[in-house]
């Protein structure tokens, strides 16, 4: 419906139940399952992806993430955190219309996790395959755990591939750092998120994605439903085919999630009506009736893991009244 506001995912903080109080509080309508990295390795998006995966458990090393071949105590931590938050979301969503749930996309979730070996899983087409398979059948399970918590809740997933840009543009560094991975091409990315998305039997999908160069088409031609993209890098700034970029998703029945609240303080104070004031202005230029702004779900720029406690709070309130003022600057 017309106003709907949502999170990114991440906040700040370490506590599950008092982060789902305050999404239920400030984004009753489309909650979101808070992550909370704060708490520390296992926490964070690639430890609690892995955690869903089945039979490809990872461990912590200096350089980060790596797949192991038995799961330890990182793995294990990894899944008590999600656990944490499943329970705080099952007391503070009961009864919830829709649940946005947020997972690591497998172009990302290979980009940044390592093989037995050392190497980036980006560069193995067999390793992309395995986790993006292991994904697929984790993340039914998860659903199917989540549905089983909240009967009656409809329930969105959102793939966060940030690193996605990257894996397309061959500037990924190799393990050692004295050289790049190649890039791999568009029809590749392609088929395997169309492979994976094809196993969730018509479930409600978002991508997200807050990097400049977001490949939106290549997104829509996956299958996505909607994109949630940081819509401060879609400014005036922006170039003539990134901005028609804006114009193919609405016109192509896309849902746009638009990030358009400072995920950390800014300099200046700012107001909802500001907040809204760049997008209007884009679908007033790209020549979108002002009609279609009702079908825009608000959102913060970006996770806001790394805002101040006092900015959070204000945050999700401000995407909640940059949702109003959206529908209402719909109805003109």
């Amino acid at each position: 419906r017309p106003g709907l506001a949502t999170g990114v995912g991440s906040l700040p903080g370490s506590d599950p139940r008092e982060a789902a109080r305050m999404v239920a509080g400030e984004l009753s309508d489309l909650p979101h399952l808070a992550e909370l990295p704060d708490r520390g390795a296992g926490a964070d998006m690639l430890g609690r992806t892995l955690a869903l995966c089945i039979d490809m458990p990872g461990e912590v090393v200096p350089s980060g993430w790596r797949l192991t071949r038995r799961p330890g105590r990182d793995a294990v931590r990894a899944a008590d955190f999600l656990a944490f938050d499943l329970d705080a979301a099952e007391e503070a969503y009961a009864g919830a219309d829709w649940l946005k749930v947020q997972i690591v996309g497998p172009w990302t979730l290979a980009a940044e996790v390592e093989t037995p070996r050392g190497h980036r899983a980006v560069g193995d087409d067999g390793a992309v395959r395995d986790l993006a398979a292991s994904l697929g059948e984790g993340l039914a399970a998860h659903l199917a755990d989540l549905q089983r918590r909240l009967p009656g809740t409809g329930l969105i997933v959102q793939f966060d591939e940030p690193s996605l840009p990257a894996v397309l543009a061959g500037v990924l560094p190799t393990a050692a750092g004295f050289g790049r991975l190649p890039a791999v091409d568009a029809p590749r990315v392609g088929t395997v998120l169309r492979d994976l998305l094809a196993t969730l039997s018509g479930q409600p999908v978002i991508a997200h994605c807050c990097h400049a160069e977001a490949p939106v088409g290549l997104l829509r031609a996956a299958g996505f439903g909607a994109v949630s993209l940081d819509m401060t890098s879609f400014a005036a700034s922006a170039s003539v085919a990134r901005r028609d970029e804006i114009g193919e998703v609405v016109e192509g029945g896309m849902t746009l999630l638009a990030g358009l609240v400072p995920a950390t303080r800014p300099a200046d104070a700012i107001t909802s009506a500001a907040a809204i004031e760049p997008l209007v202005r884009l679908y007033s230029e790209l020549g979108l009736p002002s009609s279609r702004l009702a079908d825009v779900v608000t959102t913060p720029t970006c996770g806001l893991a790394g805002s101040s406690d006092d900015w959070v709070r204000v945050a999700l309130a401000l995407t909640r009244e940059a949702g109003t003022r959206l529908a209402d600057a719909a109805l003109g």
